[in-house]
């Protein structure tokens, strides 16, 4: 059985992505396929990316990203829950995948995004910045639109079709997490 870190990609206050990774945490914990666990931003407080060599060449030595790199590590697969801020993904998000690189390879990613327009450029971003990292994203995501998944903006209500595209998704991590074990494992 592969582990899933879902990635709450958001600190800022009143944020929503906790409540939607929680939502993909459950769905996943029901199908009972994987091990999975919340991997809360808000929980690894890192500091600004100020590493003098990209982290594949000499990992940080800071004790708070040291702690995040063994986090990121104990996962096979991800699934990243991010809002759309201006186009892309909020910086935090960017910096906690940016001071690692070891630990993100060879491994699967599902995408879950939200915005006003679902947050698909987040996600199209997303995938470009997890690729550099070496993580294969899987084709299917869910993006949840603030106008019909949320009441008012503020609570969280997905439409019940949202629910079978997260287990879509969640077909291809598994697949996908499995799949790519052997090259973690050379």
């Amino acid at each position: 059985m592969i582990s899933i870190g879902v990635v709450v990609g958001s600190t800022r206050p009143g944020r929503k992505a906790e409540a939607v990774a929680r939502w993909v945490r459950d769905i996943a914990a029901q199908r009972g396929d994987a091990k999975v666990e919340l991997l809360d931003l808000a929980d690894h407080p890192l500091p600004r990316l100020n590493l003098p060599l990209p982290p594949a060449m000499a990992p940080s030595d800071d004790p708070a990203v040291r702690e995040w790199a063994a986090r990121v590590a104990s996962f096979d697969a991800y699934i990243f829950v991010t809002p759309e801020y201006n186009h892309s993904v909020p910086g935090v998000l960017k910096d906690a995948i940016d001071f690692l690189y070891h630990e993100w390879t060879n491994k699967a990613a599902g995408l879950v995004s939200y915005g006003v327009h679902g947050g698909t450029r987040a996600a199209e971003h997303l995938r470009l910045v997890l690729a550099q990292v070496e993580v294969a994203s899987v084709r299917s995501q869910v993006s949840l639109s603030l106008l019909t998944d949320f009441v008012n903006f503020a609570e969280f209500r997905p439409v019940p079709a949202q629910a079978r595209l997260v287990d879509d998704m969640l077909n291809q991590v598994i697949a996908w997490g499995g799949a790519l074990g052997a090259l973690r494992r050379r």
